[in-house]
């Protein structure tokens, strides 16, 4: 109330040489003053020669005590009294304009509203599935997993998505834990790993470690590029960075499975599946299904490099590649455009990397199902998914998008792309043209190697 202090003076007349203002700033001083309307209609007479009728009081619309709220409602109003009435058709025309404008403003509405509630529906709807599912999974199949797992009604609850709520327990259980690994032995070289990342801290420094031309090999091996390849673990969800709550965590996991398997070491695309598992179940148990994960033929080829045995991954993905997108096969081919372009990346992280998180785990949900055959699958889901769009492209474009492949991609559009996906070939599964290969590969050794001395 006292925001304002009272005049108690009478206000002054506006000096005539104070400046004017406009919304965007400060204008010169007006030199003369503002015309009556009355000096404006005459100089309009005088101009046109014609006389200017105002339009009778009951033309006009009345008791408007409001002031137009946009420039739409002013095409409503009556012109000044200084400005030449509007004529009969314009005024119709200007109803007319108005009307469809606010007819399509009110469809756009009813639009938008529809849509917010079809959006509301489907939200509900899958709440409401995740949460039956869940209780089958809890009440039924996991008291029962042996008996259950590979049944119709499992797979097919299964192919939908796994609830969050028991995600972890069954990627556990679907990966095994063949390497006999307990939280015991998890802990023993979970100590080795900090021991050495103390004598590597008292000895060296982390740019020391970039500056010092040691091989790639050696630098992947090491437990200091570790440090270096979290910050860069889904960097827009922050819980990896340091001081974050998972930051430790992630270190510890991957530290201590490259003192558990030297041979293999620490590879960049490990720690986002280590992310993965890690947001999904406890340490000790992320880091069993991490070793278990990796102990498997595919990983294992990727992780180690192995050559030889990711050209027969590339080969038998060729082969239902032509079987299902033969016009996006020839394309590529075309470009020579060869599969470990886009694959090697897709396949190093299981897709965490470079499709949304969310979509990432209901791909893992099945790849925990059906095996390395999902994720060459799916990988034929996104080309089948982009195959107009990748038609149209050179080979530098289609090497960039499916490197960072479009950020709106719903599990929805992508899994009725992968379902759509027939592996098979001549009556051929995929494990048995992988075999196949492998077996012409055998041959093509003996029939190359050298003859026995005698």
């Amino acid at each position: 109330r006292n925001f304002f202090t009272k005049r108690t003076k009478e206000l002054k007349p506006a000096v005539q040489s104070a400046p004017g203002w406009k919304l965007f700033g400060k204008v010169p001083p007006r030199e003369n003053l503002p015309k009556d309307s009355k000096i404006i209609q005459q100089e309009y007479e005088a101009r046109t020669g014609r006389m200017y009728k105002p339009p009778l009081p009951s033309a006009r619309r009345k008791n408007i005590e409001f002031e137009p709220l946009s420039t739409t409602a002013l095409i409503l109003e009556d012109r000044p009294a200084n400005l030449p009435a509007k004529s009969v058709e314009e005024a119709l025309r200007h109803r007319q304009e108005y009307d469809e404008m606010v007819a399509e403003a009110k469809k756009r509405e009813i639009k938008e509203a529809h849509k917010r509630k079809k959006i509301m529906r489907e939200r509900f709807k899958q709440e409401e599935n995740i949460a039956s599912a869940m209780v089958i999974w809890v009440n039924e199949i996991l008291p029962n997993w042996e008996g259950m797992r590979a049944t119709r009604r499992v797979r097919e609850l299964w192919w939908q998505g796994l609830p969050p709520s028991v995600r972890g327990k069954v990627w556990s259980l679907a990966v095994g834990n063949e390497l006999n690994i307990t939280p015991e032995l998890y802990e023993i070289f979970l100590s080795r790993a900090k021991e050495r990342w103390k004598s590597f801290s008292e000895t060296s420094s982390e740019n020391d470690i970039e500056d010092a031309g040691a091989s790639v090999a050696d630098r992947e091996a090491s437990l200091e590029l570790i440090k270096l390849d979290i910050s860069r673990t889904f960097p827009s969800l922050y819980i990896f960075q340091k001081g974050g709550p998972y930051h430790d965590l992630l270190h510890s996991v991957l530290g201590a499975y490259t003192c558990y398997r030297p041979d293999v070491g620490y590879v960049q695309g490990m720690s986002f599946i280590a992310a993965v598992l890690i947001l999904n179940l406890e340490e000790a148990d992320a880091f069993i299904a991490f070793a278990n994960l990796l102990n498997k033929p595919c990983q294992l080829a990727f992780f180690r490099v192995d050559h030889s045995m990711m050209l027969k991954y590339f080969a038998a993905f060729e082969v239902f590649f032509e079987e299902n997108l033969p016009k996006l096969f020839l394309h590529f081919k075309s470009y020579s455009l060869t599969p470990d372009i886009y694959l090697i990346d897709w396949i190093f992280t299981l897709y965490s990397k470079s499709l949304p998180l969310d979509l990432a785990c209901r791909v893992w949900d099945v790849f925990c199902r059906d095996g390395e055959e999902f994720l060459f699958r799916t990988g034929l889901g996104i080309l089948r998914l982009y195959e107009d769009i990748l038609l149209q492209m050179d080979f530098i474009h289609i090497a960039q998008f499916l490197t960072k492949l479009p950020e709106d991609i719903t599990s929805e559009k992508l899994f009725s792309c992968i379902a759509a996906i027939q592996m098979q070939n001549s009556n051929k599964k995929w494990a048995q043209v992988f075999a196949s290969l492998m077996k012409d590969n055998k041959e093509g050794d003996k029939n190359h190697s050298p003859a026995p001395k005698s």
